[in-house]
């Protein structure tokens, strides 16, 4: 059986079930292709902070029991291995992944976030996954950071960077595209729900870039354009939102406009959860990041796609979907406040209709089998 290696950032996230199913659907699909999927994260002391945002041990080890668990429960338990400082680690011997990585077929590094030299240089091919395109290729343009350095393959969620109209330098190098893939038998179909949410972060752990005389963004700042829609359409909406007491003003908008807001690791702090909220939803209003939006990226979202497989449409911000992933009955975009409220009227006259094509839309566009086989033969692994 070949190897594939995943790496990228769990365990600094207890109590994220979103953020954990963005590795997930990597390491099932590849299963599912028949591959040996190892997953490989990273805690070191400043990543394991308390509330005081100072290294704390009660934090670090909650994140090894996350990780710990989170393998075990998906059948990773020997598939895995956590980095800590001193060479330590928690999962496999370090000897054994560092074999493993020799004799994968690839590292996928998931956002750059496998660092470890000794890790690296063991890969024979190693591969940049950019789910957060813009960011990366504009610090480096800029000399604020190079994740992209070291790498031999680059990939990005960014489906128009390298055309004309999208503000995404490349850099020079030659990116693959690919969407954000969800394994089906995971995410069934799940009828019925009474409102329209969505869950994530009002800023993130990105700051604002400032890039060729224009200010690329955080979701707060497309967010606050749409905070009129509830008493606009008369329609019900929660969003599950990580949003700090200092955005008092935009909780104050937001609650003044009729949004619910939930606290996140309450309905959806583990992957169970995570995904029991989506499937109690009616539908998702999907808002990106300025980021994308304005660089007209083509960047779609990983949590959108579990609610396309559960059955769950989605009315998302246009960040440059054309094609395939033009709007249509299960997928509606939006660029302002009046089409956002014309798609909320539309999934409302018809919602079987678009019930059944949102997960249609996600079988023929995101399944992990398709997506993941596609991406390994544009990488030419066999």
């Amino acid at each position: 059986m070949r190897l594939i290696a995943v790496a990228g950032s769990v365990a600094q996230r207890p109590g994220n079930g979103g953020h954990a199913w963005v590795f997930l659907q990597y390491l099932l699909g590849l299963r599912l292709l028949g591959y040996q999927p190892l997953f490989i994260d990273c805690l070191t002391a400043e990543m394991a902070l308390g509330a005081d945002g100072r290294p704390s041990r009660p934090a670090r080890d909650r994140g090894i029991e996350w990780l710990r668990r989170l393998m075990g429960e998906f059948g990773f338990e020997d598939s895995y291995i956590l980095l800590l400082d001193d060479r330590r680690s928690v999962g496999i011997d370090r000897s054994e992944a560092l074999q493993r990585v020799r004799d994968a077929a690839l590292l996928l590094n998931v956002t750059g976030f496998l660092a470890d030299e000794q890790m690296l240089a063991a890969a024979s091919r190693r591969v940049f996954l950019d789910i957060d395109p813009g960011f990366p290729q504009m610090w480096r343009e800029l000399g604020q950071a190079d994740i992209l350095a070291g790498h031999d393959d680059f990939v990005t969620f960014a489906q128009n960077i390298g055309a004309a109209g999208c503000r995404i330098p490349t850099c020079g190098l030659p990116w693959i595209t690919t969407r954000p893939p969800v394994v089906l038998e995971h995410w069934p179909r799940a009828p019925g729900g009474s409102r329209f949410t969505s869950i994530g972060a009002w800023r993130g752990p990105y700051d604002p870039v400032e890039y060729h005389g224009d200010r690329y963004g955080l979701r707060a700042h497309e967010f606050r354009r749409f905070a009129e829609l509830p008493p606009i359409t008369g329609a019900s909406f929660e969003v599950a939102l990580d949003i700090a007491p200092a955005d008092r003003n935009d909780i104050e908008l937001l609650e003044r406009n009729s949004w619910k807001l939930v606290e996140p690791r309450a309905v959806a702090g583990d992957p169970d959860s995570y995904r029991a909220y989506i499937q109690a939803s009616a539908a998702e209003f999907m808002v990106a990041k300025n980021m994308y939006v304005k660089t007209h990226s083509g960047w779609f979202s990983d949590r959108s796609v579990c609610y396309l497989a559960s059955g769950k449409p989605v009315l998302a911000q246009d960040t440059g979907l054309s094609g395939d992933l033009s709007s249509q009955e299960g997928l509606l975009t939006f660029t302002d406040l009046d089409e956002a409220a014309r798609a909320v009227a539309e999934l409302e006259r018809d919602p079987v209709t678009h019930e059944r094509a949102a997960r249609a839309v996600a079988e023929r566009h995101f399944d992990a089998r398709t997506v993941l086989a596609r991406l390994l033969e544009e990488l030419e692994v066999r």
